[in-house]
């Protein structure tokens, strides 16, 4: 007799080897994703990274052209057919939000709910408007609504069908910068509330860092790297992937006894050959700086160039003068506020857990 499966254990969204080519191009070759009930994944990635094709194919917005998609463990597309877009049970945030204009609030929610009779649509909508905070607005149109309220209304009607799946488009990337950061707090506690799987796309690290539980990595159609945001951020596989989480210090260095030399430091390359030429990719919090004088082991000097105070971070330009003449040009972040004279002779001392070595 065969075991019942775990529903826990079946995931809420499955892509299996998905190509997909706009004339002739690939947008995805190869692409695999899963995601469970309850979990919060970003794919992340450069413009043309295929991240939004992804997207569309979830939601059954592009006909899939070879491999397989899965809601809960159930067919929805492969080669044989597609299940429509309207009965798959996928809340959709659109980068626009995409409201009806001629609408209120309360009927563009509803809009989704056919089937139902009016007293339960209009307990549904008074549910999801009260879960966005945004019950007194039920009868404005969207043209009398901000950016952000107009955010919450479309996040309201996503869920309003109460989805398994919510799939979001961008979708802060049209607010300013202050309320992106509260919206996304709010819309984050939404979707953890709901329970629901939500697959987000973005081509902003900190945003999928906030954002998620995991995070796909993406880069010509494929997944080059699936993690935690501490993982993929601490042990990136690839320069792209250690790239793409911010800005970093580059050096060139040859491996010698399976470490590698370099103006901050060595750095320890295990697994790479001896003589091999590698890229050395050191983040700017990597280098901790401290009033010359301090000299520890491991410590080295560097002239201040210029010092930009950036909120919660203040960024130090370096010059670090090198025995064979050469100057290197570095970059420290600094918790706070660290605003050096230029010309300051400072100590920098290398964190190694946030250098990485690559082969060229």
């Amino acid at each position: 007799m065969n075991a019942i499966p775990d529903n826990a254990l079946i995931s809420a969204l499955e892509i299996k080897g998905v190509y997909h080519k706009f004339s002739g191009v690939a947008a995805l070759a190869g692409f695999d994703l899963s995601i469970k009930r309850g979990e919060v994944v970003s794919l992340l990635g450069p413009s043309g990274c295929g991240k939004t094709t992804a997207l569309r194919i979830a939601a059954g917005l592009e006909t899939l052209q070879q491999g397989e998609v899965f809601l809960n463990g159930r067919v929805i597309a492969n080669a044989s057919g597609s299940t429509p877009p309207e009965r798959r049970n996928v809340g959709f945030l659109f980068q626009d939000y995409a409201l009806f204009p001629h609408l209120t609030v309360a009927k563009n929610i509803a809009f989704g709910l056919k089937g139902s009779d009016v007293a339960s649509v209009g307990k549904r909508v008074s549910e999801v408007l009260d879960s966005v905070e945004m019950s007194a607005f039920a009868k404005r149109f969207p043209h009398e609504l901000s950016g952000g309220q107009q955010q919450r209304i479309a996040l309201a009607r996503a869920l309003a069908p109460n989805p398994g799946l919510v799939l979001l488009d961008e979708p802060f990337s049209g607010l300013d910068a202050r309320m992106r950061d509260k919206i996304r707090d709010e819309t984050l506690h939404i979707l953890k509330a709901t329970g629901a799987a939500t697959l987000m796309v973005t081509h902003d690290a900190e945003e999928a860092m906030f954002m998620s539980d995991k995070i796909v990595v993406m880069s010509a159609g494929k997944a080059v790297q699936t993690g935690t945001p501490v993982s993929l951020y601490c042990e990136p596989k690839t320069a792209f992937v250690a790239e793409i989480f911010g800005e970093v210090n580059r050096l060139s260095g040859v491996v010698n006894n399976g470490s590698v030399l370099t103006p901050v430091g060595e750095i320890q390359a295990p697994d790479l050959r001896d003589g091999e030429s590698v890229q050395v990719l050191i983040r700017p919090e990597a280098l901790r700086l401290s009033a010359s004088g301090d000299d520890a082991e491991g410590h080295f000097s560097a002239t201040v160039l210029a010092a930009r105070m950036l909120g919660r971070t203040s960024l130090i330009h370096l010059c670090l003068h090198q025995e064979n003449g050469q100057d290197v040009h570095l970059h420290s972040r600094m918790p706070g506020r660290f605003l050096p004279p230029e010309n300051t002779t400072l100590s920098i001392a290398l964190d190694r857990s946030q250098a990485f070595v690559f082969s060229d």
